[in-house]
């Protein structure tokens, strides 16, 4: 399987935060704390099929995922059936069950769903397994990455042009509250948000930096405490947590439950 790593720069958060250390959804130590997002994921990128059923939805799915700091209830939007559905079939399925949060950066984010990382040892790499597949961008510019947002990662754009998302590795969005000037300076580098998401951004917090680049596909509804939690845990170079986070999955609803 192949190992790849990956940037995507983002200048504005580069010149605004390059000193604070929330900066990266990538397994790429020497780039973790300069704005970038990505993935490094041994897959041979083809394409999810897509199984998503013609029926319209009549309410949109929940899961829960368990760990040893508590719980969190996440529903999955149905404006991204594809990744809804692949995330869907994969929690059915057990796939995430023991798998770590292997990379945890406070005042950012938390990224689990590596299939390597479930019987890996103390100091092991990871970032780099998925299910051998990828999933179509469904980029949605309403669906933003405020607290709690569930989103997929990805390789970087000089290897994966259409934004194409990881057939399993997620992360749950802690990031912080900015000030409207802050906002500001994002919209002078060509981000715009409406007046609901800048209420968003500057009083639960995100990372406005990230949108329209990944896609978001879900949210916590139920255990945002549950992210801080994690986000707290020591970690070690690389950004895995010195003691293992480990998740487990229940779909709760799905998104033709009555």
């Amino acid at each position: 399987m192949k190992k790849v790593s990956f940037v995507i720069m983002i200048a504005c958060f580069v010149a605004l935060y390059a000193c604070k250390n929330a900066g990266s959804v990538s397994n790429n130590n020497d780039m973790e704390n300069n704005g970038e997002v990505g993935l490094a994921e041994a897959s041979d990128h083809e394409t999810a099929p897509d199984n998503h059923k013609a029926e319209q939805p009549v309410s949109e799915a929940l899961v829960r995922i368990i760990t040893d700091h508590g719980n969190m209830t996440v529903k999955l939007y149905n404006e991204t059936p594809q990744h809804r559905d692949n995330f869907l079939k994969l929690a059915k399925e057990g796939f995430y069950d023991s798998l770590l949060f292997h990379r945890v950066i406070r005042n950012f984010m938390i990224q689990g769903g590596d299939p390597d990382s479930k019987n890996a040892r103390q100091g092991q790499p990871l970032g780099q397994g998925g299910p051998g597949y990828t999933i179509p961008a469904e980029i949605v510019p309403g669906l933003i990455h405020k607290k709690g947002a569930l989103a997929a990662a990805r390789l970087g754009d000089a290897m994966n042009p259409t934004k194409a998302s990881s057939g399993s590795q997620f992360y749950l969005v802690q990031g912080r509250a900015y000030s409207e000037q802050e906002i500001n300076m994002f919209e002078q580098q060509g981000h715009r948000f409406t007046p609901e998401q800048r209420a968003a951004y500057t009083t639960v917090g995100g990372t406005p930096h990230l949108d329209n680049e990944y896609t978001v596909f879900g949210e916590v509804i139920e255990g945002l405490e549950v992210i801080d939690a994690i986000a707290a845990v020591q970690t070690a170079p690389g950004d895995r947590p010195v003691k293992d986070v480990r998740m487990k999955m229940e779909v709760i609803q799905t998104h033709l439950d009555k």
